[in-house]
């Protein structure tokens, strides 16, 4: 079952006076944290926070209703900041990197099971997927060339690998 609550990002220092927060970004973007108007301090929704937000650069500056001073803001600093799966809307054919982690990977044709998604890196031209298959871990780009379906709800993902990728095994 999918995780309710997912990591957004990390208060990483104060903005200001007025109890803002610098929030180091773990998700798409800035501004897509900047839209959510609650919070969470922890993974089970507990320590729930009304907020503003704006994106500032590669940040989000978050001003939390009840933390009026640089003092307050302070006692967040190196907390994990959550948000509520519920309060997002991605577009079709978008889902959460925790998603794909778990989900085995099968060829689309032949339905040769590769292995599991392990892990998911992000190197910013795209998402590389980490694939372990026995003791072996793989690496397959997240590409339309080398990804050919995602399904979530089956926790299947569907690739064609280049030729050899996965024939090299001991």
């Amino acid at each position: 079952m999918p995780e309710k609550y997912l990591q957004a990002g990390k208060v990483v220092g104060t903005h200001g006076i007025r109890g803002e927060m610098r929030v180091e970004v773990w998700c798409d973007s800035p501004e897509f944290l900047a839209k959510f108007k609650k919070l969470y301090t922890d993974k089970d929704g507990n320590g729930a926070l009304d907020v503003k937000s704006r994106a500032h650069g590669n940040i989000c500056l978050v001003k939390a209703d009840g933390i009026d001073t640089i003092e307050m803001a302070e006692k967040y600093r190196g907390k994990v900041i959550y948000i509520d799966r519920a309060d997002c809307k991605l577009p079709k054919g978008s889902y959460f990197i925790s998603d794909i982690v778990g989900c085995v990977a099968v060829h689309p044709e032949t339905g040769e099971e590769y292995g599991k998604v392990v892990d998911v890196s992000q190197t910013g031209a795209n998402d590389v997927w980490h694939i372990k298959r026995n003791e072996n871990e793989y690496l397959i780009p997240n590409v339309p060339d080398f990804v050919k379906k995602v399904d979530i709800d089956e926790g299947k993902v569907y690739i064609t690998p280049l030729k050899g990728t996965f024939d090299d095994e001991d």
